[in-house]
């Protein structure tokens, strides 16, 4: 691997600082505090490119690879996870599924504007009783001709009560089970469809996580993505990329609580000197840096395995079980560095350390993400 930036991702990064600092930065307690959507920071995240920043140009995406956008992830991330789940869900379950799969058609109708930040879109694979089980859907698409009847809940969706566009995964053909998985492209306003109540969550309280119902919903057959029967393949597909967004979210709550702690341990005096300079407080820092390092690492893998044409479930699983598990650690030792300031929300770390949490759960639990990395080793 190359280790060197190029001067491109570079800026891309610098941009995605700045932006982060100036525009996500002000108000981001408040945010978090009043479950309150960056409907304005979105806004602005679209027109810079970042919310289909690996789609082709010619279906308003900015051409980025995948580098790029873990660099992007990691310095939103740092700032608001909660933004930063935004931007992973609009490029790596909705613009990267659309395509790689969809018609051309679709890309036209679809992809332009959800690439573009004109609008946003949400992946609705999740239910009730389908979490980890991908398999068991409930969500029933019933073959009429040259309609479906979209029929059932989703649970968990982010940007469920924004988007304009739902990626939605459904049952045809029960008997077939897997095989009998559908994709299908439904739009907000259409009759049957309801947007269920906003979950009050422990962390990302910024971005907007809802429940979905569809009553005899009228899905046209030209928005089923794929061939009949290609709707699992087509969420696994899609959720080894979008691992890679949610190992880079975890990396920046990490590396963003890192920096915090990093700057209190040099001016917070304890035993007239700087805690940075007390060994328990040193070590701490020394395996939070080299736990980031090392989850960077991973991240840059799969980013570039994936920009190479390559399977990603193994790497991509990697990252996302790695990186969950040090934003974890990394938070809470943050917290613990900053005693109880850390425990007040004005510091920050104790909203990282809720963030953190959920990067261990969403787009695959950790143990889930252990199975993919067993399966594929025992090959």
């Amino acid at each position: 691997m190359d280790f060197n930036l190029s001067e491109e991702q570079l800026m891309i990064q610098q941009a995605a600082r700045d932006f982060a600092q100036n525009e996500l930065l002000p108000e981001v307690i408040e945010r978090d505090r009043d479950q309150k959507f960056p409907t304005e920071q979105v806004k602005k995240m679209g027109e810079m490119g970042l919310l289909g920043m690996m789609v082709d140009p010619q279906y308003g995406g900015a051409g980025m690879d995948s580098v790029s956008y873990v660099l992007a992830m990691e310095e939103i991330a740092k700032i608001d996870a909660s933004a930063a789940v935004v931007m992973s869900v609009n490029n790596s379950l909705v613009c990267a599924g659309l395509e790689k799969f969809a018609s051309e058609e679709q890309k036209v109708k679809y992809l332009t504007p959800l690439a573009s930040g004109k609008v946003i879109g949400a992946f609705a694979l999740s239910e009730p009783e389908a979490g980890s089980d991908a398999t068991s859907q409930k969500t029933t698409a019933e073959d009429k001709g040259d309609y479906y009847l979209l029929n059932g809940i989703k649970n968990w969706i982010t940007n469920g009560g924004t988007a304009s566009y739902y990626i939605v995964i459904a049952q045809t053909d029960p008997e077939k089970k897997h095989k009998g998985i559908n994709a299908f492209i439904v739009e907000r306003g259409w009759e049957g469809f309801e947007i269920g109540v906003k979950e009050d969550k422990l962390g990302i309280r910024g971005s907007d996580t809802h429940s979905l119902i569809f009553n005899n919903v009228k899905v046209p057959k030209e928005n089923r993505i794929g061939e009949d029967g290609f709707g699992f393949n087509f969420a696994m597909a899609v959720l080894n990329g979008g691992r890679i967004g949610i190992a880079s979210q975890a990396l920046g709550i990490a590396s963003g609580a890192y920096e915090l702690a990093l700057k209190y341990a040099k001016t917070r005096k304890a035993f007239k000197t700087e805690i940075i300079n007390h060994q328990a407080i040193a070590f701490k820092l020394a395996d939070m840096a080299t736990q980031i390092t090392a989850a960077r690492m991973l991240c840059f893998k799969a980013a570039v395995e994936k920009d190479a044409g390559k399977d990603i479930s193994e790497s991509g699983a990697m990252a996302k079980l790695y990186a969950s598990q040090v934003a974890m650690d990394t938070t809470i030792e943050a917290v613990q560095i900053h005693g109880g300031y850390g425990y007040v929300k004005e510091y920050h770390v104790e909203r990282m350390m809720r963030d953190a949490k959920i990067t261990q759960i969403y787009e695959g639990t950790s143990e889930i993400q252990k199975i993919v990395i067993s399966r594929s080793i025992a090959k």
